[in-house]
């Protein structure tokens, strides 16, 4: 199955991905930005989020699904970082499951992160959140799972073939974290402590 990325970078450098010697499983990192669609069961999707907002979707006939990770709802579409808006990041990973034979009558969706952590993005994740939402229902798309809201920044683990997601809060919502949503960094951030592990399972 071919993967697909979708990167806002001005060098399209890879996404980092790893094996994970504990399971044995390929973990690929995305950051802000970042669109990514597997059918490999292999393959974790991972992300850190604070304000910004990731959304799982996939098609359970076929296996097939993805992620994004956004920062803003909207914005222009000839802006260089488009890709850092919901509008924009859903649309891109929506398409890209349906290219690579996802059937878009069948598609399911969990999304995370929405949190208030960033006092100089105020509301932000809140209009994140409602935003994933009300796109996802105008779309048809069925929501089974969420994680949204509060003061904790999140890391988030999702496997597009089996739909299994796992959500585990950063302690300290991480310095780097907020930095990056402050200037929308096109960085990877390092891995800040983590606490509270909990399974959203179909």
């Amino acid at each position: 199955m071919a993967l697909a990325r979708t990167l806002p970078r001005e060098k399209e450098e890879p996404l980092r991905r790893f094996r994970n010697p504990q399971d044995g499983n390929w973990y690929v990192q995305l950051t802000l930005g970042d669109t990514y669609v597997t059918s490999d069961v292999n393959e974790i999707l991972t992300t850190i989020l604070g304000s910004c907002v990731a959304t799982c979707i996939r098609d359970p006939s076929t296996g097939i699904g993805g992620m994004n990770h956004f920062l803003l709802p909207d914005g222009g579409s000839h802006d260089r970082d488009a890709r850092c808006y919901g509008v924009n990041a859903m649309e891109l990973l929506i398409n890209d499951i349906l290219k690579h034979g996802g059937d878009r009558l069948g598609l399911e969706a969990k999304i995370f992160g929405g949190a208030n952590v960033v006092t100089a993005l105020s509301d932000v994740g809140s209009r994140n959140a409602v935003f994933a939402r009300q796109f996802l229902k105008d779309e048809g798309i069925a929501i089974l799972g969420e994680d949204i809201g509060g003061g904790s920044a999140r890391r988030i683990h999702y496997n597009p073939k089996s739909g299994r997601a796992r959500r585990v809060f950063v302690k300290d919502n991480g310095r780097q974290l907020v930095e990056r949503e402050l200037r929308a960094s096109r960085a990877p951030v390092s891995q800040p402590e983590e606490s509270d592990v909990e399974f959203f399972d179909d």
